[in-house]
């Protein structure tokens, strides 16, 4: 029997970076980068189908993260985030068949690019408060609705969460736990939509050795770097991301 996986090499040129992309976010180090996976891969495939072929990886990539990080979650962060995280791909999944993934990756673009110029405008300084409860489950629902469209929720958690200033490794381990339980939600949901088949599952096993390092490379750099130099990499992470998005959702 011959296995019904994608064989175009243009798309695994382009599969194979956005794989390791995506396994580096998901270890929480560098988040803003994830996003790019989907608009990458969608260069050669559909943007659905490039969601559907990143779910299994997205659950090994999940289970590997959290495994490092089992013990340093904000858990009291992580409990407030979570029910709005699951209202935003419910809504995702209501309006996924009436919205062109193209034009809410370029949406996110703009958000990221705009909370970026917010930050360089007014720093965040220790005297100021922190952000309102009510922006961060707005940005919370956000992060879920565009996770579940195109697999692009990190800029949108990252927008509240980098205010917070935590440690790094509470960050990470708190965005782990997170994302875990968001993409573990996207299952049925995907399945309902006809996304899961032989095909889209053959090429992310195809793909599958891949998640391990990308993670592997993340936990190692996240446990190392300073909390300055974290945030730094994520505020040009997300930079690179909101470019790369606007010019997929509005040039391109």
């Amino acid at each position: 029997m011959t296995w019904p996986i994608l064989t175009d090499p243009a798309f695994y040129a382009l599969a194979v970076p956005a794989v390791l992309l995506l396994g580096v976010s998901k270890s929480g180090f560098g988040a803003g980068f994830g996003s790019l996976a989907v608009p990458l891969m969608a260069i050669a495939v559909p943007v659905p189908q490039a969601a559907a072929i990143l779910m299994p990886l997205l659950l090994v990539m999940d289970l590997l993260g959290i495994a490092a990080y089992r013990r340093d979650a904000d858990w009291r962060l992580f409990r407030f985030l979570l029910p709005a995280g699951l209202v935003g791909t419910l809504l995702g999944l209501l309006l996924f068949k009436w919205l062109d993934a193209h034009l809410v990756a370029g949406l996110v673009g703009v958000f990221t690019l705009t909370f970026l110029a917010q930050r360089l405008l007014w720093p965040p300084r220790p005297d100021r408060p922190t952000p309102p409860r009510w922006l961060g489950r707005a940005l919370t629902v956000t992060s879920g609705f565009t996770s579940f469209i195109a697999h692009a929720g990190g800029p949108p958690i990252n927008a509240y969460v980098m205010s917070l200033r935590l440690p790094p490794v509470a960050y990470t381990a708190t965005m782990a736990y997170f994302f875990f339980v968001i993409n573990l939600s996207k299952w049925g949901p995907y399945a309902y939509l006809g996304l899961i088949d032989l095909t889209n599952m053959a090429t992310s096993l195809v793909l599958m050795p891949l998640a391990p390092l990308g993670v592997w490379v993340g936990v190692r750099v996240a446990r190392r770097i300073s909390p300055l130099w974290f945030y730094r990499f994520l505020t040009w992470g997300m930079l690179l991301t909101g470019l790369k998005l606007v010019y997929d959702g509005f040039v391109a």
